[in-house]
C-alpha cells in the first residue's frame, strides 16, 4: 500500500489539532507494519512550557505519535474509520525508550510492526527515528472495542 494523506489520516484516526501526531503515512501494510511522519514544528503548543530556552518534544507525545501509527494501521488492516462504532484503545505501553531528544524543526520517522492479535489484544513494536538516529522506541498493546456513546 502506498501513501496515506493527511485528509485521509482525518477519515481514519479521530484525533484533532492539537493532538493528532501524525502527518503522512509513507507506508502502509496491512495487518504487517507502517511507516508515518510527525514534523515537529516550532509553533507547537507543547513548546512554550517544556522548556523555555531549550525546546523538546515531550516523551509522552513522542509515544503517543507512536500509538496514533499504530492506530493507524490497526484501523486501516480493518478498513475502519473514525466515524465507525469501533475504537482502538490503548491498553498498555512496555519497554519504552528515549535515546535522545526531538526539537522543533526534526521530522519524527514512526515505524511500527504488529507483533501478534490474539483475543482482540493487537501487539505492536514501534520506534521513532531523526534522520538515522534512535529517538525512542516501545511495545503496545491494544484493543478494538465498539463505542457505546
Amino acid at each position: 500500500m502506498g501513501e496515506i494523506a493527511i485528509r485521509e489520516i482525518f477519515d481514519i484516526l479521530p484525533h484533532r489539532y492539537p493532538f493528532l501526531l501524525v502527518d503522512r503515512v509513507l507506508e502502509c501494510t496491512a495487518f504487517k507494519s507502517i511507516k508515518a511522519i510527525k514534523n515537529v514544528t516550532a509553533t507547537e503548543p507543547f513548546f512554550q512550557g517544556h522548556f523555555p530556552g531549550k525546546p523538546i518534544m515531550p516523551g509522552v507525545l513522542i509515544l503517543e505519535a507512536m500509538a496514533q501509527a499504530t492506530g493507524l494501521l490497526a484501523f486501516h488492516s480493518h478498513q475502519a474509520r473514525s466515524q465507525s462504532k469501533n475504537i482502538y484503545y490503548l491498553v498498555g505501553v512496555d519497554k519504552a525508550r528515549f535515546k535522545r531528544p526531538v526539537e522543533p524543526g526534526d521530522q519524527l520517522i514512526l515505524v511500527a510492526h504488529l507483533q501478534r492479535k490474539i483475543r482482540g489484544i493487537y501487539k505492536f513494536t514501534a520506534t521513532a527515528h531523526v534522520g538515522e538516529h534512535l529517538v525512542s522506541s516501545a511495545e503496545f498493546m491494544t484493543t478494538e472495542m465498539e463505542d457505546r456513546a
